[in-house]
């Protein structure tokens, strides 16, 4: 389930137009996982690139070719409801 939560709680980042919070999640999933749930799942360990190679390793094994690279974007999407300040700009 642990896994299971993380990808709700991303896909739910990615989908979400407005202000993204565990209450919010919860809310919408009509609270079959309470947003203390949720906000303790994320904060009970610190992901790491580990983490994502762990996740992404077995995609990129079977795409992988010999001429090909691997590009990860950190790019944050900008929405409606962020404004612009010295860390997002």
């Amino acid at each position: 389930m642990d896994k299971e939560k993380t990808e709700l709680y991303t896909d739910y980042l990615i989908c979400n137009q407005g202000l993204a919070t565990a209450t919010s999640l919860s809310a919408m999933l009509d609270g079959d996982i309470s947003h203390d749930q949720i906000t303790r799942h994320m904060s009970a360990r610190l992901y790491t690139s580990k983490d994502l190679w762990v996740d992404v390793k077995p995609i990129v094994r079977q795409i992988e070719k010999e001429d090909a690279c691997l590009i990860f974007d950190d790019t944050v999407q900008e929405k409606a409801s962020t404004d612009e300040n010295e860390i997002m700009c």
